[in-house]
């Protein structure tokens, strides 16, 4: 079998259209979609039970958040009505964002506190923006979620992109 080329996916058509933009576009070197060797995730050192949750989405609180491009974070308590989310992608015609339990599950994350599931759910939930920069996603969005987390006491992440 010959070795998978993470240049040339050519069994997903836009991962090539992707690949043909940035190099029409002058980067010298094809597009490289993320990939680890090894799953970038811990065992817990404490039963689920005893963990406080925290949540992360690519939603935004508003347009105005969603044009900023930076990590944001917001108060679990009262859960947000709603999300602004029409700067992802989704089929819009075949379904919809209102229902915001859908991609930030507070209220069911808050139930499951309530019944021991979980020893808690964070005070706040994270935004994420999503880039297409592997670099900026690693080096700059993901440990300012981390120093979020951290602040909150954070145990695990349950992350919800739309």
């Amino acid at each position: 079998m010959a070795e998978f080329d993470r240049a040339h996916r050519i069994f997903v058509s836009y991962i090539d259209k992707s690949r043909e933009y940035y190099l029409a576009r002058g980067y010298a070197n094809p597009y490289q979609w993320a990939h680890y060797e090894d799953a970038p995730f811990a065992t817990l050192m404490k039963p689920l039970r005893e963990c406080r949750v925290g949540l992360v989405t690519t939603a935004a609180l508003n347009e105005e958040t969603a044009k900023i491009k930076r990590v944001y974070s917001s108060t679990t308590t009262p859960p947000p009505d709603e999300m602004y989310t029409e700067h992802r992608s989704w089929d819009k015609k075949a379904t919809h964002t209102r229902d915001v339990e859908s991609f930030l599950p507070v209220r069911r994350v808050s139930e499951f506190a309530a019944d021991g599931r979980i020893a808690s759910i964070s005070p706040r939930f994270y935004g994420a923006p999503t880039d297409f920069s592997q670099r900026r996603t690693i080096e700059g969005y993901a440990p300012s979620i981390l120093d979020l987390c951290r602040a909150d006491c954070v145990d695990v992440v349950l992350l919800v992109p739309l």
